[in-house]
């Protein structure tokens, strides 16, 4: 008997292939996916051509375990998208689609696309 946990994630693989369906990263705009779990959060900037991983920031990056510490897990995604645009702008990506990766767009979510919308990237 599959448990809670489970469904929850099976449910969100369905969300995501759904999403997935119809956003696609190229290399003038690539895709900025998002992944949480229970402690961290990650983000990265694909490019589905090429099938390549052009920037990433999370909570686990040396540059983050240097800044000081953030008010709660909302406050962590607002700085993983202000390193994931800085970098993107570093590397000359302004443009990208955003895929929120099968998770409802709230909280830690709609935090880093915010921060990462304010610090430059259009999307």
């Amino acid at each position: 008997m599959p448990g809670k946990q489970n469904q929850k994630e099976a449910s969100r693989l369905k969300r995501k292939l759904r999403i997935r369906k119809k956003v696609s990263g190229s290399t003038e705009r690539p895709r900025l996916t998002v992944f949480r779990s229970d402690k961290h959060i990650y983000a990265q900037i694909i490019d589905d051509i090429s099938g390549t991983t052009l920037v990433s920031a999370s909570t686990l990056s040396p540059e983050y375990r240097d800044m000081e510490k953030p008010e709660g897990k909302i406050g962590a995604a607002k700085r993983v998208g202000e390193m994931i645009a800085r970098r993107a702008q570093e590397k000359g990506i302004s443009k990208v689609v955003f895929d929120r990766n099968g998770f409802i767009y709230h909280g830690r979510i709609q935090a880093l696309a915010n921060a990462a919308r304010e610090a430059g990237l259009d999307f």
